[in-house]
């Protein structure tokens, strides 16, 4: 990332610190730090605001900040943004004023995302052919994802541009993947080829766009683009949003139901949960 000129910010789930290996988790934190990026909060056990009640929600995001918050006061710094897990933002207006009142006391904004590239579901399939040995079948995948986001980076720039009439600022999730830390040189080029210059979240946010109204509500992790779309009665065109490959998707499906069955923090069939440190990488403008 250093080497792209990165700016990240990584949300991280610090129920993924509970290990053995608990101080080698934490250096791990630590070096992100000392690379220059940013930490967030991501709730510390990955909870939907969907299914759960608001007091437990906000005392998990209070959980998260357990390690998290002491390595960033250390250099004079706290935690400043919070993203939803799954961009699931609750079921009632209420419930979402509610909370986010409460985040605003304690220091956080919301971390949208406007730019996804499905990542979650290559990498699972990627790690799969890495540990079976299959290497080619992982240099594959890997240039089925970077295919995949050529093409929906492109999409979503066209998207933008239709729904603001100029083209704004991104912010770009990606999760922490042995499938992202190998094509991460491919990302950045294909967003360098679709003129999206790395800046860090802060002044990705400074974009009038991210004043737009969200006024959504509803069962629906969505991204902000779409939410946006439904302000401002403009639609955005998913008759030509890009399609995951067949076989990646497949795969993804078994590999979630196997995960769903044996992990108690796992999500829905379907959805991601990939609760690892998670980065937005790449919160870019257009120039």
């Amino acid at each position: 990332m250093k080497r792209n000129r990165w700016k990240a910010t990584g949300f991280v789930n610090e129920i993924q610190l509970d290990a053995a290996d608990r101080p080698l988790r934490i250096a791990l934190l630590q070096s992100w730090i000392d690379a220059g990026m940013d930490l967030g909060n991501h709730t510390y056990s990955h909870l939907s605001l969907n299914r759960t009640p608001v007091d437990v929600y906000m005392a998990d995001v209070l959980r998260d900040e357990t390690a998290t918050a002491p390595m960033l006061a250390t250099i004079g710094r706290h935690e400043r943004w919070f993203r939803y897990p799954f961009l699931e933002t609750g079921l009632t207006e209420a419930t979402r004023s509610r909370f986010e009142a409460w985040l605003g006391t304690h220091g956080y904004r919301v971390a949208p995302v406007t730019m996804e590239n499905s990542d979650w579901q290559f990498s699972g399939p990627y790690d799969e052919a890495m540990a079976r040995g299959d290497a080619r079948q992982a240099r594959h995948i890997q240039q089925q994802y970077l295919g995949f986001t050529g093409q929906i980076v492109a999409w979503y720039v066209k998207a933008g541009h239709g729904l603001f009439k100029r083209d704004p600022a991104f912010v770009l999730l990606l999760h922490a993947s042995r499938l992202n830390a190998a094509s991460i040189d491919g990302v950045a080029s294909i967003l360098r080829k679709a003129k999206l210059r790395p800046v860090s979240l802060a002044k990705a946010m400074r974009d009038p766009a991210y004043r737009t109204v969200d006024g959504y509500t509803g069962p629906d992790g969505i991204e902000w683009l779409e939410r946006w779309s439904l302000t401002l009665h403009r639609d955005l065109p998913f008759e030509s949003i890009p399609k995951v490959p067949a076989d990646i998707a497949r795969s993804d499906v078994r590999l979630e139901v196997g995960t769903h069955n044996s992990n108690p923090y796992s999500s829905p069939p379907g959805k991601s949960s990939h609760p690892h440190a998670s980065p937005i990488l790449g919160d870019s403008d257009s120039h």
